[in-house]
């Protein structure tokens, strides 16, 4: 994977007015994930707010997923994007990801998620990924995220 030449994360160079839930930077109220490639890897660091937590000072495990989600799709669509040399990342859905929660994700400071490429083919690449916070790995994530065709609903819905 190539590094990015701009401070731009990659929903907002290729994505700007995606509603997306969790990474749409057009969602006002979304989690609005940054997701930026740094050398073979692509990193996010996302502050939470009280309403994202399941109790007092724990992070709600259906954002730990979201957040998972999103930010291993985008790696997806990057692999897959420099895999062709194409100037645009691919429309890319989630086939599966499977979460697991390894301990309380605090809500006091910054999570981090990091992903990268296991596996990789032309239409779909497999991504591992981690949550961490307070300097531990909270969750772990893998999942296939798959490169859609014209006539998908999700084709060119960034």
């Amino acid at each position: 994977m190539k590094e990015i030449n701009s401070n731009l994360a990659l929903q907002d160079r290729y994505a700007p007015h995606s509603q997306c839930f969790g990474c749409g930077p057009s969602n006002q109220l979304g989690l609005r994930v940054k997701s930026v490639v740094q050398a073979l890897e692509v990193v996010a660091e996302w502050s939470p707010q009280l309403h994202h937590e399941a109790f007092p000072g724990v992070l709600n495990g259906g954002i730990i997923g979201a957040l998972l989600d999103c930010h291993s799709n985008w790696t997806a669509a990057w692999h897959l994007m420099v895999q062709t040399s194409a100037d645009q990342p691919p429309c890319t859905v989630t086939a599966d990801y499977a979460v697991k929660l390894l301990r309380p994700t605090p809500t006091s400071g910054s999570i981090h998620l990091k992903a990268h490429v296991v596996e990789s083919h032309a239409d779909r690449a497999v991504i591992e990924a981690t949550l961490t916070a307070g300097g531990k790995v909270c969750a772990t994530c893998r999942g296939t995220f798959v490169a859609v065709k014209p006539g998908h609903p999700a084709y060119h819905r960034w």
